[in-house]
């Protein structure tokens, strides 16, 4: 059965936009001044819809979202080329005593900084985004196992270095603790697992002390059960039946 063709005398005012456009001016996004019946206006309003659904509205940066959809597109890359890929989860030490102590408009302005000296710090090629609360992830393609330690040292370098300025002739500094681990070549791994494996290095971060990089050593990235099925699942290979 075939589908209904589109309605060319479609009125825009049913599509009710309004609460798209009100969204958009509060971002601080203006429209083209063009016809809103034009294809072109619709597929601006679009294109921004979506850039704002995929960025985090305090920092700027990658949202949750997004950074689980470049994980999975990593994936796939590292899975079938075979390069190295480095995953790295940031944690800003003691931000609850930032937010009890400084109150939580100062807790904003640490994070907006912390984005930025990590936005800073890594290549146009590089996701950077905000994971949730005071966590960042920050996924690094093409980045070979011998230079893992020193980007999130360099990283974690350029969040000490920052001063944040909180009042007039007052600042604060805040550190963070990374953890890191570069997705399995060759293998279909998933992003729940690279990602807990990248957590358990911060775990370890924290636990010696905070303030410090821990990355997983690649000798021992042993491929697991789960990983395993998923290279050797016979959904891979339905095509050649």
């Amino acid at each position: 059965m075939n589908d209904p063709a589109p309605d060319p005398t479609l009125d825009l005012q049913t599509l009710r936009l309004d609460t798209a456009l009100q969204l958009l001016e509060q971002a601080g996004v203006r429209m083209p001044d063009t016809d809103r019946a034009s294809a072109a206006w619709m597929q601006a309003l679009i294109d921004f819809l979506c850039d704002l659904s995929s960025r985090d509205a305090l920092t700027g940066l990658a949202n949750r979202r997004s950074v689980e959809v470049a994980l999975l597109r990593e994936i796939d890359r590292v899975a079938r080329a075979g390069e190295p890929a480095l995953l790295l989860l940031v944690d800003i030490d003691h931000f609850k005593q930032v937010n009890d102590t400084w109150g939580h408009a100062t807790g904003d302005l640490v994070l907006k900084a912390v984005a930025a000296s990590l936005q800073d710090s890594v290549r146009p090629m590089d996701t950077v985004a905000r994971y949730g609360g005071e966590e960042f992830a920050i996924i690094l393609p093409n980045c070979p196992p011998a230079f893992g330690d020193a980007v999130a040292e360099r990283i974690r370098r350029r969040v000490a270095d920052r001063a944040v300025e909180v009042y007039a002739r007052s600042e604060i500094r805040v550190s963070v603790s990374i953890g890191g681990a570069f997705a399995p070549q060759w293998v279909r791994s998933s992003a729940t697992l690279w990602s807990e494996r990248a957590d358990l290095q911060l775990y370890r971060a924290k636990a010696q002390g905070r303030n410090r990089v821990c990355i997983e050593p690649t000798a021992v990235s042993l491929v697991t059960a789960e990983e395993k099925s998923l290279l050797f699942g016979t959904s891979q290979f339905q095509e050649f039946e």
